[in-house]
């Protein structure tokens, strides 16, 4: 028996004791998949089993049957702040801090230019996280043009040394969404505090995949999608936090009829309401965000702490898997091997990346790619098993051997 076959035998072996052993294992069967290996949850998160049959009711029941009863009788006016507080305790924050409404990119906006006010006068910069996804960077520089700020961008590492007396606000991504690094959003966010300004943190790649503890680190503001690690669905509504102490001053630039202290009372003036509600604007997409809060479900009983614990052991035995299959020098890891410093991802920097990947998915490995030459793999702890890892590096390490060193277009 050769080296690599007796070495495959035995990764397969440990991959099934560890499958055997996992707490979180049973939670796979909650969502609908096929024989691959789905390792692009932190694109698109896999459709949970139940969902279907609680959306067919919101569609026939609540708006066939109940039709406008049901703001009242179905809980459609509340589901904002309701659904809010069902994602709280994934990112460490207590009730009545998030709201759930817009996407991402609209909450960006609303936290970036409320930061720049609670940040009050004499302040004009605004920091961002020189590495982020670009829309992040593209609202912060529309919202610095509007609100006469300016933009410095900054790697996060650079962020204490960058702030001084003229920062207001600093927007970075608690995991940074092409390496999967995950930054030190404590040490930073003291650090933002020390310096007299407001930061605001995008979890787009963090909620649903390990602690994040806005509260316990006195976050001030915070955004993140739900079609992740949260599984809400495609284009399922975004979430924005704002810490309590911040409510009655957080002053959002889209103050719209929903967010109003008295939304039926169609006054001309503005009164913004109180609490989380603040962060509301126009009328919720109510299917998408009743499809989310019945996706939600798959995390009732389950700590976030397991969750965390399972990610990095799903990922170390990638790693371990890719080292042992894949001929030296073909791809290299841009993932940290230190854990306090890695998400729920391993990106893997290839020459070849866009062919490999198409192939990989061909054979039913789903990740994704990151041009011009990253492959990128997310591990969802609910539904990936070690299996899957140990399969998946074996795919890839058979895909690089049928394409060439070098070649990008076959």
């Amino acid at each position: 028996m050769s080296e690599t076959t007796t070495t495959a035998r035995d990764l397969r072996e440990r991959a099934a004791v560890l499958d055997a052993a996992d707490p979180l294992a049973a939670r796979r069967e909650l969502f609908a998949l096929d024989d691959g290996v789905y390792l692009d949850g932190n694109s698109l998160g896999a459709l949970p089993v139940h969902v279907p049959a609680r959306v067919q009711d919101v569609l026939t029941r609540q708006w066939g049957q109940l039709r406008i009863r049901s703001w009242d009788e179905s809980g459609w006016w509340t589901a904002p702040e309701r659904i809010g507080d069902r994602i709280a305790p994934l990112v460490g924050a207590a009730a009545g801090q998030i709201v759930v409404g817009d996407s991402t990119s609209v909450n960006v906006f609303k936290a970036v230019v409320a930061a720049g006010r609670l940040a009050g006068e004499g302040r004009d910069e605004i920091l961002v996280d020189a590495t982020t996804f670009p829309t992040d960077g593209y609202i912060a520089s529309a919202a610095a043009r509007l609100t006469g700020h300016r933009i410095v961008p900054v790697a996060p590492a650079d962020v204490p040394a960058a702030l001084g007396p003229r920062t207001a606000a600093v927007l970075l991504n608690h995991v940074d969404y092409r390496s999967g690094r995950l930054h030190d959003l404590p040490g930073l966010t003291a650090a933002v505090h020390a310096a007299g300004a407001v930061v605001v943190w995008d979890l787009c790649h963090s909620a649903g995949a390990l602690p994040v503890g806005l509260d316990e680190h006195r976050v001030d503001l915070a955004v993140g999608c739900t079609y992740k690690y949260l599984n809400g669905g495609p284009g399922s509504p975004a979430y924005l936090y704002v810490a309590e102490r911040h409510q009655a001053a957080f002053d959002s630039p889209l103050p719209g009829w929903n967010s109003h202290a008295d939304p039926f009372g169609m006054t001309s003036g503005y009164a913004p309401a109180d609490g989380s509600v603040r962060g509301r604007v126009g009328t919720p997409d109510i299917v998408s965000m009743l499809t989310l809060e019945a996706a939600l479900d798959v995390w009732d009983g389950v700590p976030v702490d397991a969750v965390r614990a399972k990610s990095l052991a799903l990922t170390d035995f990638f790693l371990e898997c890719v080292e042992a299959y894949v001929p030296a020098g073909r791809v290299t890891s841009v993932t940290p091997a230190a854990h306090a410093e890695r998400g729920s991802q391993v990106a893997l920097r290839c020459a070849e990346a866009e062919p490999v990947m198409r192939r990989l998915i061909e054979r039913g490995v789903v990740g994704d790619l990151r041009r011009p030459d990253v492959l990128r793999f997310g591990f969802t702890p609910l539904y990936v098993g070690f299996a899957d890892a140990e399969r998946a590096a074996r795919i890839l390490a058979e895909v690089l051997a049928e394409v060439s060193a070098g070649d990008t277009v076959g």
